[in-house]
């Protein structure tokens, strides 16, 4: 054999060698980089909102999730106020910090032809919302959004957290419990049998947060998250309502039903103070009544602060 020949068979062996000191170790390589945060889409209905929507579109603002993965879905509809106006200025001025916006007022007609008064909730106006809740549903879905956070328009998330704690929670819908100035809550520990509000003694301890954790419960609205990743939620719907409906026609109860039957299990979150709503008014009250309602509202919310930085958390 010549001089040359055992110097080419080591060359094989050399090269693997130094792949192998260079290369395939697995400390010479970067680790990998982190998961983008789940895409959400916020869906937020409005009516005769002027004078709350301030204040919610700044806590809105203000959570503390990547703005790139969210979209907004805005709709406005039956106004006697500058609700409109508030809306579009605002998502002129952020349309481009989010991923997506979509739009959606009615500027007429004003009011709903079998409303008694702007707060009152008649059958033409619960059909609408639900559907305007489907439309919010189906475009979180043709987006594969992985998740819809649908907010009502005088509810203040002030804990820029909640989302991202809502998320961790890994419940296929879920609420963050929002306090008033009373016993009211977005939530139920009780429902009758034809879909009613029942009281039970579970209620006051959650409510209180004398009992805190995240409850299975039969009934949230106002705000709350659903996972779209889950393969339950696409049963879910608002409208039009299943076919063995037979409860009142009301869109929180029509959704509360629809989980009912897709074995969905609603679930209740206390464990921290996510935000506020007002107490609900009474069918003929006015808007110059809800006005003042909210500002009962921001009172409770400036008295926590106030308390909150006195005493520490």
């Amino acid at each position: 054999m010549s001089p040359a020949g055992p110097s080419l068979l080591l060359l094989p062996l050399l090269f693997l060698a130094g792949l192998g000191a260079g290369y395939f170790p697995e400390e010479r390589y970067n680790p990998e980089s982190p998961l983008r945060p789940p895409t959400v889409l916020i869906a937020l209905i409005a009516r005769n909102s002027e004078g709350s929507l301030p204040e919610v579109l700044g806590t809105l603002d203000r959570l503390r999730y990547p703005k790139n993965r969210i979209s907004l879905w805005v709709a406005t509809d039956h106004n006697l106020d500058n609700t409109s106006s508030i809306l579009r200025e605002w998502l002129i001025n952020v349309q481009n910090q989010y991923h997506h916006v979509e739009w959606r007022p009615q500027e007429q007609p004003r009011w709903y032809r079998d409303e008694e008064g702007p707060k009152h909730w008649s059958h033409s106006r619960y059909e609408y919302v639900m559907k305007l809740r489907q439309a919010a549903l189906t475009s979180a879905r043709e987006m594969w959004a992985d998740y819809i956070l649908f907010l009502d328009s005088d509810n203040l998330l002030t804990n820029p957290n909640t989302l991202n704690l809502l998320i961790a929670e890994n419940k296929t819908v879920v609420a963050p419990m929002l306090d008033s100035r009373a016993a009211y809550s977005n939530f139920w520990c009780g429902m009758t049998t034809q879909g009613y509000y029942r009281r039970t003694p579970a209620y006051m301890p959650i409510r209180r947060r004398e009992r805190r954790g995240c409850f299975p419960v039969p009934m949230v609205h106002s705000t709350f998250l659903m996972d779209l990743r889950k393969e339950a939620s696409q049963q879910l719907d608002f409208y039009p309502p299943h076919e063995d409906y037979t409860w009142a026609f009301d869109d929180i109860i029509v959704f509360a039903f629809s989980c009912r039957q897709a074995e969905v299990q609603m679930f209740l979150c206390n464990k921290e103070i996510y935000g506020y709503l007002p107490v609900p008014l009474r069918p003929h009250s006015t808007l110059v009544d809800e006005v003042d309602n909210f500002l009962h509202t921001k009172l409770e919310v400036n008295t926590y602060l106030r308390y909150f930085w006195l005493t520490g958390p």
